[in-house]
This record gives structure tokens, sequence and C-alpha cells, in this order.
């Protein structure tokens, strides 16, 4: 997000969209309403005005099959927040099934990504089992 009359700007990175009602502050810095509140007043602290705020929106993608699509729901939330805000949104590349590494010059409001190579867990191999030695009375030393 940024102003580009100011040429200030900034990111943020949330794990869950939702507002973490009931939970401690620490738990509330995972959450998207509490870090989109943020940055958008820590831009307005410096000077950005509301209606000049763009925003580009990056992730969202299902990186582990068989949960829950955590990362649909954030572009879901981080979507409908730019719409009740009123900010703008100019691109970016949410969704997929890759992770992403982020450059990010508000200056500019150029931004590059790198997509994450797709890794496959490992399937977790049993234990050999050793044989258990039942415990005997007598111990003899050499």
């Amino acid at each position: 997000m940024r102003d580009p009359v100011l040429k200030i700007g900034g990111m943020n990175h949330f794990l869950l969209p939702g507002g973490g009602e009931g939970s401690g502050n620490n738990e509330a810095e995972r959450f998207g309403v509490y870090l989109m509140e943020l940055l958008v007043n820590g831009l307005l602290k410096r000077g950005a005005r509301r209606e000049n705020l763009e925003t580009k929106l990056f992730g969202g993608a299902r990186t582990v099959q068989g949960f829950a699509d955590i990362g649909g729901k954030n572009i879901e939330f981080a979507r409908h927040f730019l719409e009740n805000e009123q900010i703008s949104y100019v691109g970016g590349s949410v969704g997929g099934d890759q992770g992403r590494r982020l450059e990010y010059h508000p200056a500019t409001g150029k931004a590059r990504q790198f997509l994450l190579p797709r890794t496959v867990a490992p399937v977790p191999r049993p234990e050999p089992r050793v044989p258990q030695v039942p415990a005997s009375g007598e111990l003899e030393l050499f």
C-alpha cells in the first residue's frame, strides 16, 4: 500500500483474515484486520491521504492441500477491506498453489514477485521396531 504523491508506503503479511476476537494482544498481530488498520494508520500519521492510497495484493496461495483454504479467505478479506475503506486496488498476483517472495519499492510502486518452488512433504516412514528384551534377574560382568 502506498501514497504515490508522497512516495511513502509499506506492506504487511497476515496469516489469518479475521479479527481474532477474544485473542490476546500478541495473537492479534496474526490477523488481517489488525494489521491492515496498523498499515493504513501508519501511513496516515506520516501524512498520506486516504484518497491517494493505492494497493497491490499478493499471496493467498493454497500451499497445503487437504486443509482449509486460508489463502482464499485472506484474498477475500483483503479485497473486501479495500472496497469498504475505498482504497484503490491497482494490481498484484493472488491465489495459486505456490508461495511467493516479494520485493516492494513504495517510492515507485514497483513490486517484484518470486514464486517459491513447490514442495512435497515427505511421507513419514515407520520406525523399525526394536525387539524388547524382557528384564531378567541377574547381570554378569566379564
